[in-house]
């Protein structure tokens, strides 16, 4: 084994490599702060802003718990959304309180590209929450649906505000969830969730039936891939390339939706046009309509993904 020699007042020291490994470790844990209490996480505009998120979101669900409980796919996940989204701004508020953030950035991840990923994801799923009460609660006699829709307006608006600032932050870093790429891989888990809760009419139907398989299993791959590139210290561990398997998880996902793409609508609407009293919040045709646009919008954004994969795997120099 190799090893060095140094002389330190006027004696001799033998030192090997695993005792520098061991110094050098010694000293990157000495040069980080311990975590300790931070009141400017509470008292700035990005704490404002985080305690406005949990307190309109447990309000939001509060009275939508409380005034009815239609039990709908639709309400169930808007339920789930307003449920998890405080949580999530929470634990944020608390980690960047106490400086935890700052054991996080050295020895996990990326703080500041994870946190406006967060709020990224919060804003679309907040939106797409107001447009489904929107679309499925109100009307002129429902005052409980026009209230839960107000106050998810409220939610939505407070995480696009704070989306906005983070984009417009110099200071901030986006390494993969709020650049490119990620935000690619979020709106692509974000429809496939909007499509499974969309799902009917497929009772009896084994071309349907596939599409379901088809639009289950990227979601789950997607989730982990997001993860895996959050988690850069995983990453650099890995034994073969994340890109290479992105690119073939990718490749199975485009099959999926474009066998998708095609069997989804020729099953749904053969023989089967749509009802003269077809109402938006009520009509199954419709819903069904809804998964067709989403099964196109989510394939466009797997070829898109694909192809970006693919440059960088060449490489090209993928824009962030």
């Amino acid at each position: 084994m190799s090893c060095l020699f140094i002389f330190l007042q006027k004696q001799l020291i033998f030192i090997t490599p695993s005792d520098l490994l061991k110094s050098h470790s010694t000293l990157v844990i000495a040069k980080m702060e311990k975590p300790k209490f931070s009141l400017s996480a509470l008292t700035s505009t990005r704490g404002a802003l985080h305690i406005a998120q949990i307190v309109m979101c447990a309000v939001t669900f509060a009275v939508s718990y409380v005034w009815g409980k239609p039990l709908h796919t639709y309400w169930i996940y808007c339920m789930v959304v307003w449920g998890l989204c405080p949580i999530i701004s929470l634990i944020i508020t608390i980690v960047e309180m106490f400086l935890i953030h700052k054991l996080i950035l050295v020895f996990c991840m990326d703080w500041d590209d994870f946190t406006t990923g967060m709020a990224m994801m919060a804003s679309l799923c907040t939106c797409s929450c107001t447009a489904m009460f929107a679309n499925f609660y109100i009307c002129r006699k429902c005052i409980w649906g026009w209230m839960v829709t107000i106050l998810s307006v409220v939610c939505c608006a407070l995480y696009c505000v704070e989306t906005f600032r983070d984009k417009c932050d110099a200071t901030r870093s986006a390494t993969y969830v709020a650049a490119l790429p990620g935000f690619i891989k979020i709106l692509e888990a974000f429809v496939g969730c909007i499509i499974l809760i969309s799902l009917i009419g497929y009772v009896g139907k084994p071309a349907l039936l596939w599409c379901i398989v088809a639009y289950a299993v990227p979601l789950p791959l997607t989730l982990l891939t997001i993860i895996t590139n959050i988690l850069t210290k995983l990453k650099n561990c890995l034994p073969f390339s994340i890109d290479r398997f992105t690119m073939i998880f990718l490749v199975i996902s485009v099959l999926l939706y474009i066998s998708a793409a095609i069997l989804w609508p020729t099953y749904s609407f053969k023989e089967n046009p749509r009802p003269k009293d077809c109402p938006g919040n009520s009509c199954i045709w419709s819903i069904q309509f809804v998964v067709t646009i989403m099964t196109y919008i989510n394939l466009g954004l797997y070829v898109a993904d694909l192809v970006l994969t693919c440059l960088g795997i060449c490489g090209f120099k993928r824009s962030q």
